[in-house]
């Protein structure tokens, strides 16, 4: 076995492990900047599992914990993890989360392990603002009842390096400033392309959400049409205890630009009639094209 020193430091194989599994995922001059941080992330992770044996689920080694603050990234619609050997568990308070997706095991379990007046903020499937499979839409129900969500932020495509699919952000809290009431914040609509395939928020988006929120919390937001609203429980349970927030935001109201509505229906099926008239001239160009290769249609 090679003696460790500062160039090697006994574990190189499982970082570069790591980092093959971010290459090509990512942009190349932005690999630099965030390789360093997850591979050793990434590493400290394995050793304490191969330490511990520990298993959030299984081997719960913080079974006693009671956090004010819980910030976490579960893997979405993760499966098996184990639900047959835990059917009794403490932890699934408002229900039984399915074996075949364990969106519902993390939620409890970090409520679990929540203090009276903790917070948790995580991402989440969209799938999981609506699911009621398998009981899901009933542990959600009861959830809610509880008067544990306080908000929720439907994101946009594109923000993560590895999936493009759009994410939710959830808050839960113990003790919410706002009894019975939850904010919806749409900001599927924010952000900017960094490139063809990664989106990114700048620093007046993020303002904007953070300021809506603290304006939530301190009882003073207005709802805004497309953007965000604020949902009393009955309001939420009209609606069969989904939480999208579209369904809750409704739809941006467009600027009226004073022009009569028969002169713009004019305007748009004489348009349309163009557009239909180009496709005719370019179908025949192509049917021509193709004749004079051989090809007819």
């Amino acid at each position: 076995m090679a003696e460790k020193t500062n160039a090697n430091i006994g574990f190189e194989k499982q970082l570069w492990d790591a980092a093959c599994v971010l290459w090509g995922h990512i942009p190349a001059a932005e690999y630099r900047k965030v390789i360093i941080g997850l591979i050793f992330l990434r590493y400290i992770s394995s050793a304490f599992e191969r330490k511990y044996q520990a298993d959030t689920f299984t081997n719960d080694l913080h079974s006693t914990l009671k956090a004010d603050f819980i910030l976490a990234n579960p893997p979405f619609n993760y499966h098996p993890w184990n639900q047959e050997k835990l059917t009794d568990d403490v932890r699934w308070k408002y229900g039984l989360p399915p074996a075949g997706n364990a969106n519902y095991a993390w939620i409890q379990h970090m409520i679990h392990h929540l203090a009276p007046n903790g917070k948790i903020g995580l991402v989440l499937a969209n799938g999981a603002l609506s699911t009621q499979s398998s009981g899901e839409g009933d542990i959600r129900k009861r959830i809610i009842q509880d008067d544990l969500i306080e908000g929720i932020v439907a994101f946009p495509t594109q923000l993560f390096y590895s999936v493009t699919i759009p994410v939710t952000l959830w808050f839960i809290t113990k003790g919410k400033k706002q009894a019975g009431k939850t904010l919806f914040i749409d900001a599927r609509k924010m952000g900017y392309m960094v490139d063809r395939k990664h989106r990114d928020f700048t620093d007046e988006d993020i303002a904007k959400i953070a300021d809506t929120f603290a304006a939530f919390q301190a009882g003073t937001l207005e709802d805004v049409k497309g953007f965000c609203a604020v949902a009393t429980l009955q309001d939420i349970e009209k609606q069969d205890f989904i939480l999208t927030p579209g369904r809750y935001v409704g739809i941006e109201e467009q600027e009226d630009n004073g022009e009569p509505f028969e002169e713009k229906m004019a305007r748009l099926t004489s348009e349309l009639s163009d557009m239909f008239a180009k496709s005719h001239e370019l179908e025949d160009e192509i049917r021509r094209k193709l004749g004079a290769i051989g090809y007819e249609i």
